[in-house]
């Protein structure tokens, strides 16, 4: 006989805020004042929680109480990219996972009252066949893409944006774990694609290229498994390939070659804020090109790494790093003209405020309306043109 507490109680729900939270059964009990067992119970919905202990689910794992009444879409076994994926933890992928799918759920939400960009993204028919391409076939496979959209062969001022007028929804959230730079998702419900970049390093080239190397999976990787990434073989495969498409695409051979007649580290830092990619970067895209040979590469990192700049390289800290504005596009125009508040919105969505801000890419204290975000910018609209303020 089920006992119930909260009739309609998702236990679904609660296991995917735990991991969101990364928070264990043992712990999240111990937190709130309740047995293990009681916590296994709710996860199963053999019985549900009562009302006061639904808050503190709530406010412990930070959520609304109404989160745990909504349905959930089945989860994704699509898989997730971790450049280094024999040290990322459980507890990190899940993470990253769960709060890629709350962006979702938010997408969805604003999808309902604004028209978003519709994805564009090139085909290229490998299916399963990914396995067989060639340095090549990558090299060819790049230059496709940057001809579907007409971009030519120079510098990319902003591949955030460019992947956001495609119809990518690109967000930035901390990672908290070091081997998870990035990660995409394809959402094939809704056929829109996610690209989830970490903050934690804060660099302008990494992101950058970051992109590019999801854009990568994206294409070419669609029908890789996660017995694949399982395989140390193919999944050392599936991330050369992704190197080599981010590199092809964000410096094409003859564009690149052109500017780096003398290639070396300071010609490199020389073009660095021009292509607006890494020094490091920049020694394998040349000797991917046969610009140089493997023993001057070789001498060349090593020269890199005595200069100091494998912890941060030269303009690291001038470069700016790309922000998505996607996003907040949609929620001042959901807001201003598709007839809901920001009391509104934040009233629907199961999400408290700052992961709502964080996932989207809104201004810290952007759904309160009576914040501090809220009364600096009412104070600039007030302000006369030319009163000094600056």
């Amino acid at each position: 006989m089920v006992r119930t507490g909260s009739p309609g109680f998702v236990g679904r729900r609660l296991a995917d805020a735990m991991e969101a939270r990364s928070l264990k059964a043992a712990s999240l009990a111990r937190i709130i004042g309740i047995t293990r067992a009681a916590v296994s119970q709710y996860l199963n919905e053999s019985t549900t929680p009562n009302q006061d202990v639904l808050n503190r689910l709530a406010l412990t794992l930070g959520v609304k109480p109404e989160y745990f009444f909504r349905s959930v879409k089945p989860n994704s076994d699509s898989p997730v990219f971790e450049r280094s994926r024999a040290s990322v933890t459980k507890a990190a992928r899940m993470r990253a996972r769960r709060h890629q799918a709350w962006l979702t759920e938010i997408v969805d939400y604003v999808s309902e009252y604004a028209v978003l960009p519709p994805t564009n993204l090139p085909t290229f028919g490998i299916e399963d066949q990914w396995s067989d391409l060639s340095d090549l076939d990558i090299e060819d496979f790049a230059t496709e893409t940057r001809r579907y959209w007409k971009l030519g062969n120079g510098p990319l001022s902003n591949i955030t944006l460019l992947m956001e007028k495609n119809g990518v929804v690109v967000s930035r959230m901390e990672m908290r774990h070091k081997g998870l730079d990035a990660f995409c998702r394809w959402d094939h419900d809704n056929h829109r694609a996610y690209i989830m970049l970490g903050t934690d390093k804060g660099s302008a080239v990494r992101s950058r290229f970051d992109v590019a190397h999801e854009l990568a999976h994206l294409l070419l990787h669609e029908a890789v498994s996660l017995d694949d990434l399982e395989n140390r073989d193919l999944f050392r495969q599936v991330e050369q390939q992704a190197h080599r498409f981010a590199g092809a695409f964000l410096a094409p051979a003859q564009a690149f070659n052109n500017d780096a007649l003398v290639p070396g580290l300071d010609t490199f830092r020389v073009l660095k804020p021009r292509w607006k990619i890494s020094i490091k970067m920049m020694i394998k895209r040349a000797n991917d090109l046969d610009m140089v040979n493997d023993e001057l590469a070789r001498r060349m990192y090593m020269n890199y790494n005595r200069r100091g700049w494998s912890e941060s390289e030269p303009l690291d800290d001038v470069l700016e790093p790309e922000h998505p504005t996607l996003l907040r596009q949609v929620f001042d125009l959901v807001s201003n003209e598709g007839g809901l508040g920001l009391s509104q919105i934040a009233a629907d969505l199961p999400f408290v405020h700052s992961d709502i801000e964080d996932l989207a890419g809104l201004p810290s204290g952007y759904l309160d309306e009576d914040s501090a975000y809220w009364w600096a910018i009412n104070e600039l609209a007030s302000t006369p043109q030319g009163s000094g303020i600056r």
